[in-house]
């Protein structure tokens, strides 16, 4: 068996970058549609346990204090486990009308893990926590 990742590398961009893209468009529905139907996301403290929860918290969240937002995403590391798992991590931090960078206190480190189901990358879960200077 090839060592080579490179598809499978390419398929979990694709799925990021998709996720990303859902969100500056404030589509909840598009967000979700490459998670687990018991996919898990933690976010400020909340637990999101299902796909479904997800999508209506964001829904919600697209419709006030995240509307008109964008994200702001560096890769940090992806790395295979196992044939069907991949866990990546990302920089991150929502960005607001206007702004062009995201301030260092808003950044949050982020872990994606992500399953191979039926040929297809998902994401199966998500966690940020914040970003704080070395001392």
């Amino acid at each position: 068996m090839s060592d080579n990742r490179d598809a499978d590398t390419a398929a979990i961009q694709a799925v990021l970058t998709a996720s990303y893209k859902a969100w500056e468009a404030g589509d909840a529905t598009a967000m979700v549609a490459d998670y687990t139907a018991d996919a898990t996301a933690i976010m400020t403290g909340s637990l999101r346990d299902s796909r479904e929860v997800i999508r209506e918290n964001m829904a919600l969240a697209f419709q006030g204090p995240l509307k008109d937002t964008s994200t702001y995403n560096k890769q940090l590391s992806l790395r295979f486990v196992g044939g069907d798992a991949a866990i990546a991590v990302t920089e991150s931090g929502i960005l607001f009308g206007g702004e062009t960078a995201v301030p260092d206190p808003r950044k949050v480190n982020a872990t994606w893990v992500f399953e191979k189901r039926d040929g297809r990358w998902l994401i199966a879960a998500y966690h940020n926590s914040p970003v704080f200077a070395a001392a």
